[in-house]
């Protein structure tokens, strides 16, 4: 299950032959988004795991699992904000209960992602999607 912004974003990978194209894709992806208040740049929303800096603030619309999931992110490191980017496609606009039935590791996997990333960046990609998960279980109780 994946968004319409995110199957943008893996056809688009389709589309680009050369990783260093996909990287930059990425980058690019990371630059559009707005950055993140530094009020919001707090322990509480540090995910722990990444060996660059990275936040996650949820922005949860409505009660239950039927609650509509979004999230605001940003990173000190570009290739991570655009990772923040594509997990941000992947997830927002689903309801808590979807956003807990995504494989993500599948659907990332159709970008190729784990085959280029170094260990440090798949480690933390993972960290993030971890953190997704668990606000989803919280909030959906």
């Amino acid at each position: 299950m994946a968004t319409e912004a995110f199957e943008e974003i893996a056809e688009t990978f389709d589309f680009l032959d050369d990783w260093e194209d996909r990287y930059r894709h990425v980058i690019d992806l990371g630059k559009a988004m707005d950055p993140l208040e530094e009020a919001l740049r707090v322990p509480a929303t540090k995910v722990q795991g990444c060996a660059s800096q990275v936040w996650i603030v949820p922005e949860i619309e409505g009660d239950g699992a039927g609650a509509v999931f979004r999230f605001r992110g940003d990173s000190d490191a570009m290739i991570v904000r655009g990772l923040i980017a594509i997990l941000n496609a992947l997830y927002s606009g689903l309801t808590l209960k979807e956003v807990l039935a995504v494989d993500a590791g599948a659907e990332l996997g159709r970008l190729g992602l784990n085959d280029h990333l170094s260990s440090q960046r798949s480690n933390g990609l993972r960290a993030m999607v971890e953190r997704i998960r668990l606000i989803a279980t919280e909030r959906a109780a």
